[in-house]
C-alpha cells in the first residue's frame, strides 16, 4: 500500500499537458493543477478560456499565482527523484558509443530502455517508469530504443507513422489515408513489418544458402588446387627421377666412350713401344757390329785383317721393316655407338613415361554411348549404342536439327563443359575412321571441315595407312605401328585434346592452347563401306586400368 500511495503521489506531480513534472505549478478555480507556462500557451491557443481536464469554462481568464504548496512538494519530489536517480545509476548502464542514451538523464546519461512514439523521448529505467504505472502514459506506444524519434513522426500531420501505403511503398500516419492517400490501399504498420520481415526471412535464407554454395566452391576449388599441387609434386618427382636417371646414362655414355677411345690409344701405343724396343735392339747390335768392322777396317796389316774377316761374327738377324707400321686408331663410329645407346635408353625412359602417363589419363575413363538423334540415316548403330558402322542403306529418318545428313558422322550422348574425361575407341580392321571431339554448335547438315576453327579436334585414318592431325594444313603423323586402339583424352580447362595408341602406349598426337567456350561431344566418323573393304565397325571399347 505504502509503494502504491507512494506511486499515486508522484501521479500528482506531472501536468497534463507536458507530461512532466511541474514546473511553477498553478490552480485553476475548479482545482486542477498545471505548469504556469503550459497552461498559459494552451489558452493563448485555444478560443475559449476553459480547463483542459474537466472543461469548465471561465467567463474572464483567472488570474493565476504559483500554488506554493504544491511548489514546495514538487521541490521535495524532484531532490527524492534525483536520489533514486543517483542511486539506480550505478546499477544502470552507461550509455556507450552506438547506444541510444536517455533523453532525460542530465549529466550522465544512461543507456535508454524504451522509446515513446508519443512524447519523441527515449527513456532509462528510471525514467521509463511513469509510462510503465501512470494511467494516461501507459497508453504511449513504446518500442525498442532508436535514434531519431523524429523520422518516425509524420511530417505534414505531427502524427505517428502506424500505416503503410501500399500503393506509394511509404509509412503513413492515421491523417494521411483521409487526406493523401484516400483512393489507396494500406495496412496496418505491423502487418506489412510481419510480411516484410518473412521475405527477409527468406531472403536471408537464400542468400545463406548461396553462400554455402560459394563456401562449397571455395573448398572445391582449394581441393582442386590441392590436387594440381600433389600433381605437380608428382610429375617434378618423375621427372626428376628421369632425368636423373638420364644425367646418369650421359654420364655412363661418356665415360664408356672416353674408356674405349683410350684403350684404343694405349693398344697403338703398347704396339709402337714394341716396335721401338725391337728397333732398338737392332740397332744396338748393328751399331756394336758397325765398331768392330770399323775397327777392323783401319787395320794396317794386311794379315790380320785376312784373318779376322774370317773370324767377324755373322751380322744379326734383322728384319724388313719397310712394310711395318703403326696406324692410329681409327674412332669412326664409336661416338654414334654411344649416342645410339643413349638414345635407346631415352626411348626406354620415354617409354616408360608414356605408359605411366596412359594409365594417369585412363582414370578419367567416362562412359560414353552413341546418340543416334545425331546419327547419319545411312550409319547402324548397335543396340546397345557402342558400335557403328556405315550400311550403304538409307534409312528414313526425322531429319531433326541434331541429325548429320551431309557427312556418315554420329555423336556421342554424353556433352563436357569441365574437368577432363577419356574414352577408348576400337579401330581394329578399318582403312579410314575419323575419331576426336566437336563442339555443340558444328554443322551437321552441310559440307563439313574438320579443322578446330570449324568446332573439331580430330585425327584419322585414309588409304589404309596415312594417319592425319585434322588442323588447318592436315599434319601428316609418321606412326611406328598401326593403331588398334585410340584413345581419347580432354582436358577443357587446359585446353587440350590428346590422342595414345592404347596398345602401344604410345601418344599421337595433341592439340594444344584450345579455348573450349561450348559443350563438347565425343565425335565418331566411321566413314563409307567402301564396297565391304572398310565395313569394320568403330566400337566404344571399356578401359582396362592397369594397376
Amino acid at each position: 500500500m505504502a509503494a502504491a500511495s507512494n506511486l499515486q503521489s508522484e501521479d500528482q506531480f506531472l501536468c497534463s499537458i507536458c507530461l512532466d513534472v511541474f514546473t511553477d505549478p498553478v490552480s485553476t478555480p475548479c482545482g486542477h493543477n498545471f505548469c504556469k507556462n503550459c497552461i498559459t500557451e494552451y489558452w493563448n491557443t485555444s478560443d475559449r478560456c476553459q480547463c483542459p481536464m474537466c472543461k469548465e469554462a471561465f467567463t474572464i481568464r483567472p488570474y493565476l499565482k504559483v500554488n506554493t504548496f504544491i511548489s514546495e512538494m514538487v521541490v521535495q519530489f524532484r531532490q527524492s527523484a534525483q536520489q533514486k536517480t543517483s542511486s539506480s545509476s550505478s546499477e544502470q548502464q552507461v550509455s556507450k558509443p552506438g547506444e541510444v542514451p536517455c533523453d532525460v538523464c542530465t549529466g550522465t546519461k544512461l543507456k535508454a530502455l524504451k522509446s515513446c512514439l508519443v512524447c519523441l523521448a527515449s527513456y532509462c529505467e528510471t525514467h521509463l517508469e511513469p509510462h510503465l504505472t501512470m494511467s494516461g502514459l501507459k497508453r504511449h506506444q513504446l518500442i525498442d530504443p532508436v535514434e531519431n524519434l523524429e523520422d518516425r513522426m509524420c511530417t505534414k500531420h505531427d502524427k505517428p507513422l502506424e500505416l503503410f501505403c501500399k500503393t506509394d511503398q511509404t509509412c503513413i500516419c492515421m491523417h494521411c489515408p483521409v487526406l493523401d492517400h484516400k483512393t489507396h490501399e494500406f495496412v496496418p504498420l505491423k502487418e506489412e513489418y510481419e510480411g516484410k520481415k518473412a521475405e527477409l526471412g527468406k531472403t536471408e535464407v537464400q542468400i545463406q544458402q548461396m553462400i554455402q554454395k560459394r563456401q562449397l566452391k571455395i573448398q572445391e576449388i582449394k581441393h582442386s588446387v590441392d590436387l594440381s599441387e600433389e600433381d605437380a609434386d608428382r610429375e617434378i618427382a618423375e621427372g626428376l627421377q628421369v632425368f636423373t636417371a638420364l644425367k646418369e646414362s650421359v654420364e655412363r655414355g661418356l665415360a664408356n666412350l672416353i674408356n674405349t677411345i683410350k684403350e684404343k690409344q694405349k693398344t697403338t701405343e703398347k704396339q709402337a713401344e714394341a716396335f721401338i724396343k725391337e728397333l732398338e735392339q737392332e740397332i744396338s747390335e748393328l751399331t756394336k757390329r758397325r765398331a768392330e768392322v770399323e775397327q777392323l777396317s783401319r787395320s794396317e796389316d794386311q794379315l790380320h785383317l785376312l784373318q779376322s774377316v774370317q773370324s767377324l761374327k755373322a751380322a744379326p738377324p734383322t728384319k724388313d721393316w719397310t712394310e711395318v707400321s703403326v696406324r692410329p686408331s681409327t674412332y669412326e663410329g664409336t661416338v654414334v655407338k654411344a649416342v645410339a645407346q643413349l638414345e635407346e635408353t631415352l626411348s626406354k625412359e620415354i617409354k616408360k613415361l608414356l605408359e605411366d602417363e596412359l594409365k594417369r589419363v585412363q582414370q578419367y575413363a567416362v562412359d560414353v554411348t552413341l546418340d543416334p538423334d545425331t546419327a547419319h540415316p545411312e550409319l547402324i548403330l548397335s543396340d546397345d549404342g557402342k558400335q557403328v558402322n556405315h550400311g550403304d542403306v538409307w534409312k528414313n529418318l526425322p531429319d531433326n536439327p541434331e541429325r548429320f545428313s551431309y557427312y556418315v558422322c554420329v555423336l556421342g550422348k554424353q556433352s563436357f563443359s569441365s574437368g577432363r574425361f577419356y574414352f577408348e575407341v576400337q579401330v581394329k580392321e578399318k582403312i579410314k575412321w575419323t575419331l576426336g571431339v566437336a563442339r555443340e554448335s558444328i554443322n551437321r547438315k552441310g559440307d563439313l571441315t574438320l579443322r578446330p576453327e570449324d568446332g573439331y579436334w580430330t585425327i584419322c585414318l585414309r588409304n589404309g595407312n596415312e594417319y592425319k592431325a585434322a588442323t588447318s594444313t592436315r599434319v601428316s603423323l609418321s606412326l611406328k605401328s598401326q593403331p588398334q586402339k585410340v584413345g581419347v583424352f580432354v582436358d577443357y580447362e587446359e585446353g587440350l585434346v590428346s590422342f595414345y595408341d592404347v596398345d602401344a602406349a604410345a601418344l599421337i598426337y595433341s592439340f594444344t592452347g584450345c579455348c573450349f567456350t561450348e559443350k563438347l561431344f565425343p565425335h565418331f566418323h566411321p566413314c563409307n563401306n567402301d564396297g565391304g573393304k572398310n565395313s569394320a565397325p568403330l566400337i566404344i571399347s571399356p578401359v582396362n586400368q592397369a594397376e
